[in-house]
């Protein structure tokens, strides 16, 4: 068992990082974060203004001061934007403040579940097949190598998914206020 302050959930858009940790959240009692909206509160702008203003830098400089901060805090389900594993600081802030879940779901998956979302800067375009191949082809390294569990979303609706998620994390994870100091030199 992996005792950890938080539960982080990385994942492509469309794998129900916000939905099914909502669902989580309320199951296991514990505060639920969405760095994106974190971002939004912070900047008083939504991600779409960021990356016409500042680009996917200025974006991505956003994510990791916002994603350092909310990772302080403790008995929280994250979830994060579908790149913050492209910072390996990030990966690595993940791992040490929390047990990563990558939530995989296959391009299929997340175009049909995407179909009316226009908001999502990086889909923007028209041909939203080729970019989310591009993306899973990119970042499916960095979210295995930031994970200490794999869980396919695929297969199941919202509440599904909530529950058999909720069953394997209830095996793997358990929340720590936050990992114990070493111990002072002598």
């Amino acid at each position: 068992m992996h005792c950890a302050p938080n539960l982080v959930l990385v994942g492509p858009m469309g794998a129900g990082k916000s939905s099914i940790g909502r669902r989580l959240a309320a199951r296991f009692g514990l505060a639920f974060v969405d760095v994106d909206h974190e971002i939004e509160v912070r900047t008083g702008a939504t991600i779409a203004t960021i990356f016409d203003c500042e680009g996917e830098a200025g974006f991505r400089a956003r994510e990791q001061t916002a994603l350092a901060a909310v990772l302080e805090g403790t008995r929280q389900i994250i979830a994060t934007g579908g790149g913050a594993v492209l910072d390996a600081e990030n990966r690595q802030r993940m791992r040490a403040r929390g047990f990563v879940v990558h939530m995989h779901a296959d391009v299929d998956t997340q175009l049909a579940r995407l179909a009316r979302d226009r908001a999502r800067p990086l889909i923007a375009g028209d041909d939203r097949s080729e970019v989310l191949h591009r993306l899973a082809q990119v970042r499916a390294p960095m979210y295995a190598q930031a994970a200490h569990l794999r869980f396919d979303t695929g297969a199941y609706g919202c509440a599904e998914a909530a529950a058999a998620l909720g069953h394997l994390v209830e095996t793997h994870w358990c929340p720590a206020a936050s990992p114990s100091p070493d111990p002072p030199a002598e």
